[in-house]
């Protein structure tokens, strides 16, 4: 145990503040649609999925002179369309008409799209996803280390938002219960969020359930050679060339062919997917707009299907408000938990109570 809970110090100490930083940009993120709604006009316009308008609307956002290379389509919470350019950072809303709210070319024009950057990648590409997964791996081995060296003490557990005064003891005390107290929400979270940050663990986690090779093999795009993109094409005949594949599907976004020969890709979500976006597919000749290959969420690997509900588990896509709000204390729970966390062990990193000086007692001397 000794060992045990130097271990569990130290890395609370080391990464407590980066966990903290995950938890609070989280939390914030849980809310993004609610904030755009409030900031943007038409973010508040409710859904329209009739293939007659989202045909329209691809033609006219497709035909512009700064092409994007995918729409994301407005949801039932978000009425705007989100449209991604070849460019990493350029981005742009979109009303349901095609008509551009706002556009722009870097993150930080956009507080959402700067906060999930931050949250997702530490504004660091790649690198910084690598180390976001292993300090959601770091948390993990933090919780459970925690939960066993609760458990000896678990008969003086108090139900406290906040210790009961800002001294050491109070604070560890204070620490170890929302430790507990928290800690399915923390697991779900943190394990959720590295299994999306690192392939190998969450091939290692759906291992069980379906092999690596199966899930690739599954969610791979057709082998099919696409023909050039013609200007004239019927993206309505094509909108309802996928609604007709999907019955009842909600489609989610429409993509051009990244490169000569690709295929264009439209995104379905089926009323049993949670993933928001759904993965459900239909690949189309950018040529003819014929519809040449499919793919049904559905039918995919049980392991493919199990990780896509780490993403709509973890962002609180499913479940409306009151689901949001138990992850926004997941969120806010754990920005405490590693901000103080860091407070008391590096106040006293060898975790040993401070021992008071005795004081020297004067005593007189006959003269």
């Amino acid at each position: 145990m000794k060992i045990l809970r130097l271990l569990h110090r130290w890395t609370g100490g080391l990464i407590g503040l980066l966990l903290a930083l995950l938890g609070f940009t989280g939390a914030l993120l849980v809310h993004e649609d609610a904030f755009l709604r409030a900031t943007l006009p038409h973010a508040a316009d409710a859904q329209r999925q009739d293939a007659a308008t989202l045909g329209a609307m691809a033609t006219k956002v497709f035909a512009a002179k700064d092409r994007p290379r995918s729409i994301v389509l407005a949801t039932e919470r978000m009425g705007l369309h989100k449209l991604a350019y070849k460019k990493e950072q350029q981005a742009a809303f979109a009303d349901q008409d095609g008509n551009i709210v706002q556009a722009w070319t870097s993150n930080w024009a956009r507080p959402e799209a700067w906060l999930f950057d931050l949250h997702r990648k530490l504004f660091n590409g790649d690198a910084g996803e690598i180390v976001g997964g292993v300090a959601g791996l770091a948390g993990l081995g933090f919780v459970i280390t925690g939960l066993i060296l609760w458990w000896p003490t678990r008969r003086m557990f108090h139900l406290r938002l906040w210790p009961q005064m800002m001294k050491r003891a109070a604070i560890v005390h204070h620490h170890r219960d929302l430790g507990v107290l928290i800690a399915p929400l923390l697991i779900l979270s943190l394990a959720t969020g590295a299994a999306m940050n690192l392939k190998w663990f969450s091939n290692a986690l759906r291992a069980p359930f379906s092999s690596a090779a199966v899930m690739e093999k599954a969610s791979a795009a057709p082998k099919i050679k696409g023909g050039k993109l013609a200007k004239d094409l019927d993206w309505t005949k094509v909108v309802a060339q996928a609604q007709a594949r999907f019955p009842g599907a909600e489609v989610r976004t429409i993509g051009l062919p990244a490169k000569a020969g690709g295929l264009i890709g439209i995104r379905l979500r089926q009323q049993a997917e949670w993933l928001p976006n759904g993965r459900s597919m239909v690949w189309f000749d950018p040529a003819t707009g014929k519809m040449v290959a499919s793919r049904d969420a559905q039918a995919m690997p049980l392991g493919s299907r199990i990780a896509n509900l780490d993403f709509p588990l973890h962002a609180a896509k499913v479940g409306g408000l009151p689901y949001r709000l138990v992850m926004t204390v997941s969120g806010l729970a754990l920005t405490l938990l590693g901000t103080l966390a860091v407070v008391t062990f590096w106040g006293n990193p060898a975790g040993a109570p401070k021992r008071r000086k005795p004081k020297l007692k004067v005593v007189a001397q006959a003269a």
